[in-house]
């Protein structure tokens, strides 16, 4: 496995590229170019800036979180096929700089969704959290507003503010796309785009759905194994993968997520590792990422990405805010850099026991 840092890019995070190299073990970044906006076709010259950044700090770009996709692709709107090209475009150009993996989405207006951004644990620290009926009493037009006035100061990923600032046309574009359509549409882009995978062999790597159900009636297809293996099968190109993401699965305690692993070997292009806690259905809250601080099985989760052989880029994902940092919620360095160790330590001792 790859070890790997999401990292904003500059005067965007507050955790520098010269940090992520002291963490033991890292090879590289999974980053963006965060200016650009869904459907914008990226630049060869922003692109080549930002590779060129990375590595000047003994880093490699193992991949991209994420190339946004317009709602006109996911609605299937008339103009979906001009926001397609501009896609390919950008892939083409990735393909060209020697970047092979890309992380997307295809959840409709929201990305992921939390209730807290700032939940305070018994320890002092503070973590994202979801609860349901939080959730129930917020308008989704004010659902921005939660979001950002507890972001630290932050742009949060997948919220936007120029885009979120049109929630209520984004409900009106999805008001007649139920889950089929939805995922007819996520195919038809998908294979619009497999030629120029194919080309540069460019993985694309879909995340689970956070949280794995509908939120606020909107359609969610990435929640389940069913789902996935769906996906597999409607596309059965190798480059259509998956963003394996243990903490996005496990906010559906009915996910088992070893065996879910072990059902897509080979499909797996990208892993996200983190832990959560469960309260009750529909409340969680996210966790260090030791097994014994929520209710996942860390060491058996990575026992299963050795069981298939993954040798793609993952990287610990959400982290919290500990030590009085003061970052983007969920991507301080402090929580995420222990999370790496961790993991690192869990993958060691497996593979010491194989000798």
């Amino acid at each position: 496995m790859q070890m790997s840092f999401r990292w904003y890019g500059e005067g965007h995070d507050s955790v520098t590229l010269q940090q992520i190299r002291q963490i033991p073990g890292m090879e590289g970044v999974i980053t963006t170019l965060y200016d650009t906006k869904p459907g914008e076709e990226w630049s060869l010259e922003a692109i080549r800036k930002m590779k060129t950044t990375v590595e000047a700090a003994g880093l490699k770009v193992l991949g991209i979180e994420s190339v946004n996709i317009h709602d006109a692709i996911k609605v299937g709107t008339p103009d979906r096929d001009k926001y397609i090209q501009n896609y390919i475009n950008t892939l083409e150009k990735l393909g060209q700089e020697d970047i092979h993996m890309v992380c997307y989405n295809f959840m409709p207006v929201f990305d992921w969704t939390r209730s807290d951004l700032a939940k305070v644990r018994p320890d002092g620290s503070t973590v994202l959290a979801y609860n349901q009926a939080e959730i129930d009493k917020i308008d989704p037009e004010k659902m921005f507003e939660a979001i950002d006035s507890n972001s630290n100061g932050f742009v949060m990923p997948g919220w936007e503010p120029e885009r979120l600032a049109h929630v209520k046309e984004l409900f009106e574009m999805y008001k007649d796309v139920d889950e089929e359509k939805l995922f007819q549409n996520l195919v038809y882009f998908l294979n619009a785009i497999m030629p120029v995978c194919d080309k540069y062999d460019i993985n694309m790597a879909i995340h689970i759905d956070d949280p794995c159900w509908s939120v606020f009636g909107l359609p969610r297809i990435i929640r389940s194994k069913e789902h996935l293996l769906r996906l597999i099968n409607a596309v059965p190109n190798k480059h259509n993968g998956i963003t394996l993401c243990t903490g996005s699965l496990s906010s559906d305690p009915n996910n088992d997520i070893i065996d879910i692993i072990h059902s897509l070997k080979g499909r797996i292009h990208f892993a996200h590792i983190r832990n959560t806690k469960h309260e009750a259905p529909g409340v969680f809250e996210e966790a260090a990422h030791l097994s014994c601080d929520g209710t996942l099985d860390m060491v058996g989760i990575v026992q299963a990405f050795i069981d298939i052989g993954f040798d793609g880029p993952w990287r610990p994902d959400h982290g919290r805010m500990i030590w009085g940092e003061k970052a983007m919620p969920g991507y301080g360095l402090y929580d995420r850099a222990l999370g790496c160790q961790y993991i690192q330590g869990v993958y060691d001792g497996l593979m010491y026991n194989r000798k």
